[in-house]
């Protein structure tokens, strides 16, 4: 049986090499975000208030066209990122900066909550947690140039979204990875862990949590 997981989580986290590993260990199709400029990027970075509305609508959009690529695949996929986190946790907390306004976030929700209803859910939901240390570690050690400006307030209301939206989505199981101790790439047993608690899930027998 073809299986879909996506793999979630705050920026700096691991989802791109949890997706790599895992995608090898299992035997299925990785899938990373394509890389394609946001026509309206440039703009929002100007002025934010007057564009985050624009800007998250195109994020949505690909994403949700992304998404049902995917569940047309033969074949089990891995995908990094999902759907809902651009809705449930980037765009969310523009609003709360006050970046994108009432009015216009009550449209996209309502955009989003109509288009998810026709979108098949993964089969399970892989959230991987870490503290904000250990994401600035992460994101240091990668060295990407344009995530130098990101702060620890910025980490740390991500997090706190993170885990609101982990705790009450219901579409598929959620398995949450604790990854502040975790390295599934220099410990081959931790990513061994993840493996065998996948199947389990995936196959009914066992709940969902994760001890290491």
């Amino acid at each position: 049986m073809d299986r879909f997981i996506a793999v979630a989580g705050n920026i700096g986290v691991g989802k791109s090499t949890l997706v790599k590993t895992l995608s090898e260990k299992l035997g299925w199709e990785p899938f990373y975000e394509p890389v394609s400029e946001n026509p309206y990027l440039a703009d929002f970075y100007d002025d934010m208030p007057s564009w985050g509305f624009h800007s998250q609508v195109y994020f949505l959009m690909r994403r949700l066209r992304i998404h049902r690529e995917l569940m047309r695949k033969e074949g089990s996929v891995i995908q990094d990122r999902s759907v809902y986190e651009d809705a449930e946790i980037f765009a969310h907390n523009l609003y709360l900066q006050g970046a994108i306004n009432e009015r216009d976030y009550g449209t996209y929700r309502e955009l989003y909550q109509v288009l998810v209803e026709f979108l098949p859910p993964p089969d399970l939901v892989i959230y991987l947690r870490a503290s904000v240390p250990t994401l600035f570690e992460r994101i240091s050690k990668r060295g990407r140039d344009y995530e130098r400006t990101i702060s620890t307030e910025y980490l740390k209301k991500l997090n706190m979204l993170y885990e609101r939206w982990a705790e009450h989505f219901n579409l598929c199981p959620v398995l949450t990875v604790p990854c502040d101790n975790l390295d599934y790439v220099a410990r081959p047993q931790h990513l061994t862990l993840i493996e065998g608690k996948v199947r389990d899930i995936l196959m009914g027998k066992t709940e969902v949590r994760f001890d290491l």
